[in-house]
């Protein structure tokens, strides 16, 4: 591979963490003890839906923990509740929506925020990028709002939204897994390697390639705030404090969506200039995110395949 051109604040000196070969370095018994590290953590019954930019005046249908969830705009903001409407049981996805209520599409019943025998709104929390919602009956103690790692406080935000045939921990344990990225996606990571490592947590040196040979270096940190999610923190170069989600919130028992959002900052001055740039520039970043992820998913249906077989012997 040809040398890369690397641009931007330079890094201080570290060691390498280890001199093995990254087929070692990728020790099993640790990705596992940091993903039931993360599986142990409260989510407080929390489970990401998708972008807040995909919900708008229709109502949107989602099927979560195995249940089908309808989302619409009501008086006071997003709300969700069972899609199955208490009367007949027609889907309240395909309803009209009339001052804040939904209007079955069968009989016209009218859906708000006052419980109809077993319907009820669930809590939905709007984060600013993200849309949330809380099952009370998932086994969790329910919080007020969701467990969220540190964001910055401006930002170019992006997000991509796929399904995997895995679990919600396949996807945490790809993340866990940093040592394959120069391996599995070439076309973006020109090398990486780990600088340092914890109980729960591992800090990379990794060269994101922008075209061809030219390429930034980053220290960046990966650690899961709760169960369902993993965070990628910029901590050494330029862009320190962005971030990327990815929010992994099962479907039904063979499938979960896989919720990425990458949040990018700066300090540099000209970052003023990138912010209202935003809406041409957030398709170039949800491309690329899109393409690791048809790699990643990959990843994660194979390890969950593997899992399953495993467990039938």
């Amino acid at each position: 591979m040809s040398e890369l051109i690397i641009f931007g604040r330079a890094l201080d000196p570290q060691p390498v963490w280890s001199a093995l070969p990254d087929w070692q370095q990728a020790d099993p018994r640790w990705i596992n003890q940091a993903l039931q590290a993360a599986l142990q953590k409260p989510g407080g019954g929390w489970f990401v839906v998708d972008d807040r930019r995909k919900f708008g005046d229709k109502p949107r249908r989602y099927r979560i923990d195995d249940r089908e969830f309808v989302f619409w705009q009501g008086k006071h903001g997003l709300m969700a509740a069972s899609d199955s409407c208490p009367h007949l049981g027609a889907s309240l996805a395909d309803s009209r929506v009339r001052d804040g209520c939904l209007v079955c599409p069968w009989h016209g019943l009218e859906l708000g925020e006052r419980p109809m025998g077993s319907w009820e709104p669930l809590p939905v929390h709007d984060d600013g990028v993200l849309v949330w919602l809380r099952l009370d009956d998932c086994g969790e103690p329910p919080t007020g709002q969701p467990i969220m790692a540190p964001r910055p406080t401006s930002f170019l935000d992006a997000t991509v939204r796929m399904e995997a045939r895995c679990r919600p921990e396949d996807v945490l344990a790809n993340r866990l897994d940093p040592w394959h990225g120069a391996h599995f996606h070439p076309h973006t990571f020109g090398r990486l390697r780990v600088i340092e490592r914890g109980d729960e947590d591992i800090i990379v040196r990794v060269a994101f390639q922008v075209v061809g040979r030219l390429a930034v270096e980053v220290d960046a940190r990966f650690h899961c705030p709760d169960p369902r999610t993993i965070m990628m923190t910029i901590v050494g170069g330029d862009g320190v404090g962005s971030v990327v989600e990815t929010h992994a919130t099962p479907i039904d028992e063979t499938r979960c969506a896989v919720i990425e959002s990458t949040l990018a900052t700066s300090d540099r001055p000209q970052m003023k200039y990138v912010l209202p740039l935003a809406r041409w520039i957030r398709p170039l970043i949800e491309r690329r995110a899109a393409r690791l992820w048809v790699e990643d998913v990959a990843y994660a249906e194979r390890r969950c395949a593997l899992s399953v077989t495993e467990a039938r012997r």
